[in-house]
């Protein structure tokens, strides 16, 4: 019994030891949609979600109602005088929709890349205009466009229940 405690218990300290020394996920490199340029995404204070985000690409608010609500407040504010009330566009496209202008959008690393960093035309950076974890939010709403429209207007409506 003593010798298998011991064995168990020196499996835990390198299993224990082994984990401690690797080193953290490296995060991965954003790049200007239009530029190629690195995106510089320091600078502020990171939720758990950003962090999430910054080591995976994928975005962790994807499904969740509350960060879908949060996400349409802001691009109700920020991003619907040129994509419209409902992402149906324009003076901007249109993001309700299955075409997207640049093809990296499809994937939500492309899509931050756009929004964090700017794109053709008047799509300037919304790098200090919006955190990070509000274009993550954004992002969600965005998705559920596609994903989950029934959603997506459940979203709408909170906000404008809200605020009649």
């Amino acid at each position: 019994m003593f010798k298998k405690l011991a064995v168990v218990s020196s499996i835990s300290l390198v299993l224990a030891t082994g984990f401690a020394l690797m080193p953290a996920q490296a995060e991965l490199e954003f790049r200007g949609t239009i530029s190629g340029d690195v995106l510089d995404t320091s600078g502020e204070e990171d939720t758990p979600q950003v962090l999430e985000f910054r080591n995976t690409g994928q975005n962790p608010y994807n499904g969740d109602f509350e960060a879908m609500k949060k996400g349409y407040v802001i691009f109700s504010t920020a991003c619907s005088g040129c994509h419209g009330h409902l992402a149906e566009g324009k003076l901007g496209p249109a993001l309700n929709d299955d075409y997207w202008t640049y093809p990296t959008n499809l994937e939500d690393k492309g899509l931050f890349e756009t929004i964090f960093g700017g794109a053709a035309g008047m799509m300037g950076p919304q790098q200090g205009l919006l955190t990070q974890d509000e274009i993550l939010q954004v992002m969600a709403w965005i998705r559920a466009l596609e994903k989950d429209p029934k959603k997506a207007q459940e979203a709408v409506d909170a906000f404008e229940k809200k605020n009649s």
